[in-house]
């Protein structure tokens, strides 16, 4: 499995010396992009990737919460080893899934908490992966909404059954109390935030989630 920290939980003040705390057990750095609009909550954007690449070698995990992804996805791609755009964001999925991966990125579909998993059968051969929003998008340090577990099995059938090998991404109140139950269910990538940045020991707290030792 892989683990992807949110730097949404990240103190900005030092961002540079928070990424050095998860830098050696962190598979990517998860940024996420947020309008105000689609959600909520407004937070940064390209300028904040850009320096992500320029102060660290972890590959970037883009999360575009925004309406119209399609004006914005190729700046990201530029940026990201994966972009990950919502179902519920476009009228144009699969043409914007081809146009990621056209830019040699990663191509991830996200679905919110309310969305149901059937309406993706039809995206599932052309994906990398999908990310299951496990809290209500906009909002750092939510709890774990249960039912996302059965979501994570549905499409861990799906991609059995369909003889597929799309990643299965949990963005959500993934912690040291629910990350066993996620990797059970069928999860390959945790993205974790306050777990992770607020922990005393940010490497540590990895560790446990990734079964190493420390």
């Amino acid at each position: 499995m892989k683990v992807s920290p949110s730097i949404l939980s990240a103190n900005f003040a030092n961002l540079g010396e928070e990424i050095k705390k998860i830098e050696g057990v962190a598979d990517y750095i998860h940024l996420d992009v947020m309008d105000g609009h689609f959600v909520p909550n407004l937070t940064y954007g390209l300028l904040i990737g850009k320096t992500l690449k320029r102060i660290t070698d972890l590959p970037v995990d883009s999360h575009l919460m925004i309406d119209n992804p399609e004006n914005f996805v190729d700046d990201f791609c530029e940026i990201s080893e994966i972009v990950s755009i919502h179902y519920e964001a476009t009228n144009h999925l699969n043409r914007l899934v081809n146009r990621i991966k056209e830019n040699n990125t990663k191509a991830f579909v996200a679905i919110n908490p309310h969305t149901i998993v059937e309406l993706l059968s039809d995206i599932l051969m052309d994906v990398d992966g999908i990310l299951v929003m496990s809290v209500n998008p906009g909002f750092g340090g939510q709890n774990f909404i249960p039912n996302t577990l059965n979501k994570i099995r549905q499409l861990d059938e799906m991609r059995k059954k369909m003889g597929l090998s799309f990643e299965i991404e949990v963005d959500g109140g993934v912690n040291e109390d629910t990350f066993e139950a996620v990797l059970k269910a069928g999860a390959d990538i945790l993205v974790t935030g306050s777990y992770t940045f607020g922990a005393e020991d940010p490497k540590k707290a990895l560790k446990i989630l990734k079964g190493i030792d420390s």
